[in-house]
Formats: structure tokens, sequence, C-alpha cells
């Protein structure tokens, strides 16, 4: 005998109903932290989609980023995109998707820039088009900006986000040391994830490195390096702090202070206008 009619039980029609309600609340809305876990709501994030608790800095598109970044910026190279030489299946597809959300045609933004009268070439890698991987135009993109930059005797600062290194490593990295070896100040900000053979490579070459707080910074993922070691490692092992005080990163900035900082660094890095 039931001691309840089956209207007052939970049932797949409530279930239903839960659901359907769900899919009334506005995409967007909240926000959880990957690091603290913090879950907050849209509004509550400033411009530089920092979370107020630990002040990670939630990925952002390239173009985000320049619209607090800087005071003036003039783009370069902004019609070079992909083509598939490989003939990778589906890539062509994916390049299609990554352009129509980030709003570029490759995976970096270059172009030169200015903070107040202190002007710059910059790089601006972006997360939102397949994370950020370096690709053949990519890598064009980052040989040419170091390139003019040596030329017309420019402070290089370069935001790297990236999930690993599609080509071109080499070719960028070269590039770099060219720059360098005509004595000018070469900036890298670490942003979250930095990894692959970006982090083994130009992210690993500026003058000074600072990155922004919890960032992943590292070469392999956790997942490989525990497979490989059979170990587990620490949670935080690739945390921009962790990698901060085994001295390969020089600080940890926020984003609210970014345009302070790296104004002050190129000036002290000896570049005058």
């Amino acid at each position: 005998m039931k001691l309840f009619p089956h209207k007052n039980t939970p049932t797949d029609t409530h279930i239903k109903a839960n659901k359907a309600a769900d899919d009334r609340v506005p995409d967007g809305l909240l926000r959880k932290c990957p690091k603290c876990h913090h879950e907050i709501f849209a509004n509550e994030l400033n411009k530089f989609y920092e979370c107020p608790y630990c002040f990670y800095g939630f990925r952002i598109s390239a173009k985000k980023r320049l619209s607090w970044l800087v005071d003036q910026v003039q783009e370069w190279d902004k019609d070079i995109e992909s083509s598939n030489p490989l003939k990778f299946p589906d890539y062509q597809k994916k390049i299609k998707h990554a352009q129509k959300i980030s709003g570029l045609k490759e995976s970096v933004w270059t172009g030169l820039a200015k903070i107040n009268q202190t002007q710059f070439a910059l790089a601006i890698m972006d997360p939102t088009f397949i994370m950020g991987s370096l690709g053949q135009m990519t890598g064009e993109k980052l040989t040419r900006l170091f390139e003019k930059a040596t030329l017309q005797h420019l402070p290089v600062v370069l935001f790297a986000a990236s999930g690993g290194a599609r080509m071109q490593m080499g070719k960028v990295s070269n590039a770099v040391a060219r720059h360098s070896q005509a004595g000018l100040f070469y900036l890298v900000v670490l942003t979250d994830p930095t990894t692959g053979g970006v982090t083994a490579s130009f992210a690993s070459q500026g003058d000074i490195i600072i990155a922004e707080p919890h960032a992943i910074v590292g070469f392999a993922g956790k997942r490989v390096i525990e497979q490989t070691i059979h170990e587990k490692v620490a949670a935080d092992l690739q945390d921009a702090e962790n990698v901060l005080n085994h001295g390969f990163i020089d600080h940890i900035v926020r984003r609210s202070q970014e345009k302070r900082i790296i104004e002050w660094l190129i000036k002290v890095g000896g570049y005058h206008d």
C-alpha cells in the first residue's frame, strides 16, 4: 500500500520541470572562479575580468584586453590568416569558428601601441582562438612584429596565452634573438594558460617576465607529467605563484596594475621616446 499519492513523490516530471527552469536562467549570469571556486555574478566582474576574491584573470579575447590596456593602437598585418598546408581534416572549419569568436583572422593581435607617450610594439595571443596555439601564420605575425620593432628601435610587449604550438617556434625565437642583439627591451606577460612550445621558446626569452595571478604556466600538462613519472604532482605545480617561487618569473601583476607597470618597465628597460 502506498503511503503517499504518486504526485507528491519525486518523479521524472519534477526533474524535467527543474531542467526547464534552468533553461530560463540567462547564460553568463554566474561565473565560477577556477582557482578559488567562488561563484561570481557577472556584474561583479570589473572591466579587467578579475575574480574579486583571488584576482585570477578570466580568459579574455585580445580585443577585450586592448580596450583597457593601451591609449592608442595601430594594428599590423591584420589580414594574415591560416591556410591548411598539412591538410588536417576539418581544420578550416575550426579556423572559421575561432575567427568568429575572437574577431581575429589568426590567434594573435599585433600592432603599434602607446601608453601615454610611451610607444612600443605589442602582441596579444588570444586564448579564444584555438587556445592561442602557435600556428603557421601566428608565427609569421609574431616574426614580423619583432622584425618591425628591431628596424624601428621599439621595445616589445608580448602577452602569451597558448595551449601549445602548431609550428613556428624556431622562427619566432630567431626574430626575438635579433631584437635582443639590437639592444632592445622585451617584456613578456604570462596569462592563463601559457603552456607547451610557447613556454619553451619565446615566452621564456623576455628580459623581464611577469605573470597574472594564478595563471597556468608550464610545458607539459599535469596528466602527461604524472603518466611519465608515475607520481602525483602538487595541485599548484603550474600556478604562476609556484613558478615565481622557483625563479622562472620576475613578478606577479594584477590586471588592474598592468598598464602602469608596463609603462614603467619599458622606461626602466632603457627605452626613450
